[in-house]
C-alpha cells in the first residue's frame, strides 16, 4: 500500500466530498428540519446532472445550465410534495414514486443512459482536471468551498426569516404550526423544493466534475447524504450548535465520508463493497443517539435529545 498514492488521491476525494456536501445540506433540510423521509434525491441528483449536461451540449453557458438544473431539482421536490400533501400518500412512498418516475424522465432528458461532456470543448465550472495545474481561482476545491459558504449564509438568512421559521415550525411540530395559522402543506412542498433544488445543483456539479451524466449516478445518493448528515451530527455536533454551523458540520461530514472511503479503497477493499460499507456506517451512526439514550438517559435528556432545530 503506497502512501503516496493515498496522498495524491486525497484532493479528488476532498472535491467530491464538497460537491456531495451540497446534496447533504439539501437532505438535512428534509430529514432534520422538515422531518420528512424523502427518497426523491436518488432521482433528482441525476435529473440535475442530466439537465446541466444537456443544456451545455445545446449551447447554453454553465451558469444558465446550473440554474436550469436547480429548477429541475425543485420541480422533482414539488412533485413529491404534491403526491404527499394533495394526494395523501405517505412521505416515503411519495418519494419512491417520484424517484421511479424520474428514471424514465432522466432517460428522456438525455436520450440515452449516459451523456458525456468534453472539458476541452466546454467551459465547465468544476472538473476533475481542475484539481491541479490550474489558477487558484479555477481550482474545483476552492470554487465549491466558496459556493458552500455562500449557500450556508443564504440558508442561514432564509431560515431566520418569518418564512423560514414557519418551515422549521412545520417540521418541528405540525399541529402547533397549524394552530398558529401556518399552512403546513404549503411549507412541506416548499421545503421539498428547496431540498431537491440543492440536490439538483449538486448533481449538476457532479456531472461536470466527472465529465458525464449517467442514469445511475444518483443511486445510493440518500445513503451518502444521510452518512454526511449523521457524521456531521455525531462528530461535529458537540462543537457546532448554531444553525449555520450545523449546516457547515453537514458539509464537513460529507468531506469526512469521502476521505474515509478513499482510505478504505487505499487499504485494498474492492469498490464493489463500498455501498455495503456505506450502509453499515450509516446504520451504526444512526444507532448512536439510541445507544446514548439507553446507556446515558440522564445526560441525553439534559442535552435535549436529538433536536431538529
Amino acid at each position: 500500500m503506497n502512501v503516496l498514492n493515498l496522498i495524491n488521491a486525497m484532493p479528488g476525494a476532498l472535491a467530491q466530498g464538497l460537491i456531495w456536501g451540497i446534496a447533504a445540506i439539501g437532505i438535512y433540510i428534509t430529514y432534520r428540519l422538515l422531518d420528512f423521509a424523502d427518497l426523491t434525491v436518488d432521482g433528482s441528483l441525476c435529473t440535475g446532472g442530466a439537465v446541466c449536461i444537456m443544456m451545455m451540449l445545446s449551447g447554453h453557458n454553465v451558469a444558465v445550465s446550473m440554474l436550469a438544473a436547480t429548477l429541475a431539482g425543485m420541480l422533482t421536490g414539488f412533485a413529491t410534495g404534491v403526491l404527499h400533501t394533495f394526494m395523501g400518500i405517505p412521505p416515503i412512498l411519495s418519494g419512491i414514486l417520484t424517484q421511479i418516475a424520474l428514471w424514465s424522465v432522466n432517460l428522456m432528458i438525455m436520450g440515452k443512459a449516459n451523456q458525456a461532456i468534453n472539458v476541452d470543448k466546454y467551459s465547465l465550472l468544476v472538473s476533475l482536471r481542475y484539481i491541479k495545474g490550474v489558477p487558484f481561482y479555477r481550482n474545483t476545491i476552492l470554487v465549491v468551498a466558496v459556493g458552500i459558504l455562500l449557500l450556508i449564509v443564504i440558508l442561514y438568512w432564509f431560515f431566520g426569516t418569518e418564512l423560514g421559521s414557519a418551515l422549521r415550525a412545520t417540521g418541528c411540530n405540525g399541529n402547533m404550526a397549524r394552530a398558529q395559522g401556518i399552512n403546513t402543506n404549503l411549507f412541506k412542498v416548499l421545503g421539498l423544493m428547496i431540498s431537491n433544488g440543492l440536490v439538483g445543483l449538486s448533481g449538476a456539479m457532479l456531472a461536470q466534475y466527472q465529465g458525464f451524466a449517467d442514469i445511475n449516478m444518483g443511486r445510493g445518493a440518500i445513503v451518502i447524504g444521510l452518512a454526511a448528515v449523521i457524521i456531521g451530527e455525531v462528530v461535529f455536533g458537540n462543537i457546532f450548535h448554531n444553525f449555520g454551523f450545523k449546516l457547515f458540520g453537514v458539509a464537513l461530514g460529507s468531506i469526512f465520508y469521502y476521505l474515509v472511503m478513499q482510505v478504505v479503497l487505499w487499504m485494498g477493499v474492492k469498490p464493489d463493497y463500498l455501498k455495503l460499507i456505506s450502509a453499515v456506517i450509516v446504520a451504526i451512526l444512526l444507532a448512536v443517539p439510541y445507544w446514548k439514550e439507553k446507556l446515558l438517559p440522564q445526560t441525553y435528556k439534559k442535552k435535549g435529545g436529538n433536536s431538529n432545530a
